[in-house]
């Protein structure tokens, strides 16, 4: 799936001066399979770039499009399938539920399309040096191994783009390449892309592409 965007402007944004390589404003287009980098200060859209593409804000001007749907017709119904099956996320926030044990979490956004059995489930943690986690309420885990759980969630299903938000900003840089090196050997099973948002540390990996805003 390409995401093409025509001239998009958020309408919060619109009295900002920015760049004329900023993406806001501007025609562009990302394919399936490209490895992106969007790299901005705080302030200039980054959430709101992810929030649009989740279809969770519609204020803006301009259009994006999936292939050649506008996100703008885009019925709640095939939002959930999108999000079923062509877009994952790992937002700012995390959105883990935080009553709810690590295990619970995962199993809950497996469960949509029962990708991978509990011990799939528990080498990411592995991984990631979380298996110990496995029992533990979200609630109680340091703000980095919750955002290591979410992006093991957000890997528990087929996509075409992965879509982070500063997904490392609680991390150090030895637990954030371990998560690199998970999201991009996903990503290059699937034969998809991803987009990470950074406010500036590119983490030593080679993106394919650099966005700004």
């Amino acid at each position: 799936m390409k995401i093409s965007f025509n001239s998009v402007m958020p309408v919060p944004l619109a009295s900002i001066e920015h760049s004329d390589k900023s993406i806001w404003g501007n025609d562009f287009t990302l394919n399936k399979g490209e490895k992106v980098v969007l790299n901005a200060s705080s302030g200039k859209g980054k959430t709101t770039f992810t929030h649009t593409l989740a279809g969770i804000r519609k204020d803006f001007d301009g259009d994006i499009l999936f292939d050649n749907q506008s996100l703008k017709t885009i019925s709640p119904e095939e939002w959930a399938i999108l999000r079923k099956e062509k877009i994952s996320f790992v937002f700012q926030d995390l959105q883990l539920f935080p009553k709810l044990t690590v295990a619970e979490n995962l199993r809950l956004k497996n469960s949509l399309t029962n990708t991978y059995n509990d011990d799939q489930l528990k080498h990411f943690l592995s991984e990631l040096d979380i298996l110990d986690k496995w029992e533990v309420k979200s609630e109680l885990l340091s703000m980095g191994q919750q955002q290591r759980v979410a992006i093991i969630r957000a890997l528990t299903q087929s996509f075409d783009w992965l879509i982070m938000d500063e997904p490392f900003s609680h991390l150090d840089e030895v637990n954030t390449q371990k998560c690199l090196k998970l999201i991009d050997n996903r990503a290059s099973e699937l034969g998809a892309g991803f987009i990470l948002t950074t406010l500036g540390d590119y983490h030593q990996f080679e993106y394919n592409r650099e966005l700004n805003l």
